[in-house]
């Protein structure tokens, strides 16, 4: 008799995978179908259309049957996991009703009604109106509704991909807690949808009956249909139990169960995260999200353009690479190493702050990059060793920030998402934190944490303890080196953290006199 199987579907930015993991969190069999992040109307918006997302997550599916011999019978249930913010209006027949808005979306809803009443009042005196007024923009409901108020009228019910993957293999309007990250009314202590007194619904405003029924994760989300089985080849009435959107089933997959071991994310954005049973706001108001294991918290903080620096440091500087990468037949990212092991740790003085896209409070939205040190030693080599130190640095500094929030410090590192697969990544990491940092045993973080919550709902685990024990493990770990770390202390501590408060009225400068980013 064949052990059980769990059938996780990632559906990330860049890709869709459907992957089979077993009980031991072998990954059994994968397969990987790119797909286009989005497409762009206008500059700075970021649309797809929902039923590529779904075309993509059949033809992944089909894929992985034609790439393993191991008997559907043995699946003993299905996990999804998704991107997360990227929003689908939907009419009443279930049907979208424009391009889903995906969480790259650049556009901004200026000139609301600000916030008002007593929770107005209180935003005034702690001095977070600017921030209220920054989520406000963003929300992509507050767009729709005052752009396309036709959309909006039609609209039956508002949900995140998650939400819309799931009517789609099961035939229900319901979505997992812990798929909720994004700019709606949801109480992120509780863990449910706000109360009609949270200034939420002001500053996203919305029937509440456009929102969807919510389950814990590891719970029952609703069982494969006949026609999600036909499209999909996933076997008709299995079902598909609850899991998490992708940072936080990335979280889970790394094997960070426990509050002092710190997750590192390299993806598209760069984040550092914890699991907490306590409710703690690292940066005031802006909440910790809901975690893969029911009731629980992923305290975040993030760089938003993160490893995407990398992406942009290939198409603006890494031409050479790109052209070798051909002949080798490999990723131009896998010979950018060999730039970082030119340049000794520290990058000759060069120190970058990350921030290309403006934050809501710590940093600031007048907040921008910035490279300081120059001379003409430097390279582009430097440059790119520069971009990895200056992520670990600011990630350095939101584990600090939730070590002191938390009362919680972090002593061991986990780094999973693209950026993990660059050893020198992940040295500089350990030598920047002063940590040991560890990759886990599968690359497929987002996906194992999926399963793990889909083990667990199905009983073929008995807890999240026994399930992480038994289904994550370490493939390597870099220790911290003494001398690099020495100078990467001292650069982050005379260096780096001084520079956002001595540049910071420079920023403003700009934003007053070019407008941008605007207010």
């Amino acid at each position: 008799m064949t052990d059980p199987l769990i059938l996780a579907i990632d559906n990330g930015t860049q890709s869709v995978r459907a992957l089979l993991f077993d009980l031991h969190g072998n990954l059994v069999a994968k397969s990987r179908v790119p797909i286009e992040p989005y497409v762009s109307p206008q500059p700075g918006w970021a649309e797809q259309d929902p039923a590529y997302y779904w075309d993509n997550l059949c033809m992944a599916c089909q894929q992985l049957w034609s790439l393993t011999d191991v008997p559907k019978s043995a699946i003993a249930g299905v996990a999804l996991t998704t991107q997360r913010a990227t929003m689908i209006n939907l009419d009443k027949d279930g049907q979208p009703l424009r391009p889903a808005i995906v969480w790259l979306d650049q556009r901004r809803t200026e000139g609301l009604p600000p916030v008002s009443g007593r929770w107005g009042l209180i935003f005034k005196l702690v001095r977070m109106t600017e921030t209220v007024a920054y989520l406000q923009a963003e929300g992509e409901a507050n767009w729709i509704r005052t752009h396309q108020p036709d959309v909006w009228a039609k609209t039956h019910k508002y949900v995140y991909l998650s939400g819309y993957l799931t009517y789609r293999l099961t035939g229900r309007l319901v979505d997992s807690v812990g798929c909720q990250v994004g700019y709606m009314p949801f109480d992120y202590k509780a863990l449910t949808w706000s109360k009609d007194s949270d200034w939420k619904w002001q500053a996203v405003v919305m029937p509440r009956d456009y929102l969807i029924d919510l389950v814990p994760p590891t719970q029952t989300l609703g069982e494969i249909t006949p026609a999600a089985a036909e499209a999909t080849g996933i076997p008709a009435g299995l079902p598909l139990i609850a899991a998490a959107a992708d940072k936080a089933c990335e979280v889970l997959g790394a094997g960070c169960l426990e509050s002092h071991i710190g997750c590192l994310s390299y993806g598209t954005t760069a984040t550092i995260e914890t699991t907490s049973e306590k409710y703690v706001e690292v940066i005031p108001l802006l909440p910790p999200y809901p975690s893969a294991v029911p009731g629980h918290y992923n305290t975040e903080l993030q760089i938003y353009r993160g490893f995407w620096m990398v992406n942009w440091f290939k198409h603006e500087f890494g031409h050479y690479e790109q052209r070798v990468a051909q002949d080798r037949a490999c990723e131009p990212e896998d010979l950018f190493d060999e730039l970082v092991a030119a340049v000794p740790p520290g990058s000759m003085g060069l120190t970058l702050q990350p921030y290309w896209s403006p934050g809501l409070k710590e940093p600031g939205p007048e907040a921008k990059g910035a490279v300081i040190g120059f001379g003409d030693v430097h390279t582009r080599a430097h440059l790119y060793r520069a971009i990895l130190e200056g992520l670990a640095y600011a990630l350095r500094e939101g584990k600090e920030r939730t070590e002191q929030r938390s009362k919680v410090p972090i002593t061991a590192l986990r780094v999973s998402g693209g950026g993990s697969q660059s050893d020198a990544a992940m040295q500089i990491t350990a030598d920047v934190f002063g940590l040991p940092a560890s990759r886990p045993h599968v690359y497929e973080t987002s996906g194992l944490g999926a399963a793990i919550d889909a083990a667990v709902g199905l009983g073929l685990h008995p807890d999240f303890a026994s399930a992480v024990r038994d289904m994550t493990r370490i493939r390597d770990t870099f220790d911290p080196r003494p001398e690099p770390r020495q100078m990467y202390e001292d650069l982050y501590q005379r260096v780096y953290r001084q520079m956002y408060r001595r540049l910071q009225p420079l920023y403003e400068e700009i934003r007053a006199i070019t407008g941008y980013p605007p207010r």
